[in-house]
C-alpha cells in the first residue's frame, strides 16, 4: 500500500503527466483563505485527498499555496481518470522507477526531441511505432538486438536509410 501511495505521489509530482487543470472548482476552503493566497491546512483536506497525498503530509502545511493548489488539481484530475488510464499510468511509473539514471536522462532527451518535432514528424514517428508494434515478437527482438549492436554513427546512417515516413534518403541499404 505504501509503495502504491508513493507511486501515486510521484505521479502527482510529475508535471508532464498531469498539467494543472485551468478550469474546475478550487478545493473547498474558506473564501478568505483563497483570496489571501493562504494554503489549505492538512486537516481540512477531505479524507480521500489526504490518503492520496499521504507521502506529503509532513511537508504539506509548509508548502506554498500555489504548490498545494497544483497538487490538489492533479489529485482531482487523477481521481476522475478511468481505471484503465490510471493503470496505464501506474505501469509507466513502474517502468520509470526501474530505469537507471542514464536511461531516465535519455528518456527526457527523447521527450524533448519529440516536443520539438513538427506535427508531420510526430505523425510519421507514430506510424513507424505502430508498424514496429505490429511485427511479430521475434522480429521486434531481432531489430532491437541489431539496433543495440550498432555504433552511434551506424544508427544515424540506419535512420537516414530507414526514415519514419519510409522514404530512404540514400546510404548503404542496411
Amino acid at each position: 500500500m505504501l509503495r502504491a501511495t508513493m507511486t501515486l505521489a510521484a505521479l502527482l509530482l510529475l508535471a508532464g503527466l498531469a498539467p494543472p487543470a485551468a478550469a474546475g472548482p478550487q478545493h473547498e476552503r474558506p473564501a478568505a483563505m483563497r483570496d489571501q493566497g493562504q494554503g489549505v491546512p492538512w486537516n481540512q483536506l477531505p479524507p480521500e485527498t489526504r490518503q492520496m497525498l499521504a507521502p506529503m503530509q509532513s511537508r504539506w502545511n509548509r508548502m506554498p499555496p500555489q504548490r498545494q493548489q497544483r497538487l490538489l488539481q492533479r489529485a482531482r484530475r487523477w481521481s476522475q481518470l478511468p481505471p484503465e488510464r490510471r493503470e496505464r499510468i501506474r505501469q509507466r511509473i513502474a517502468r520509470w522507477e526501474q530505469m537507471t539514471p542514464e536511461q531516465r536522462r535519455q528518456a527526457r532527451r527523447n521527450h524533448q526531441r519529440f516536443e520539438h518535432m513538427s506535427p508531420r514528424e510526430r505523425q510519421a514517428l507514430h506510424r513507424a511505432y505502430e508498424r514496429f508494434q505490429s511485427l511479430p515478437p521475434d522480429q521486434r527482438a531481432a531489430l532491437k538486438r541489431k539496433w543495440h549492436s550498432m555504433s552511434p554513427q551506424e544508427r544515424r546512417q540506419w535512420m537516414r536509410d530507414h526514415p519514419p515516413g519510409g522514404q530512404a534518403q540514400g546510404g548503404n541499404g542496411n
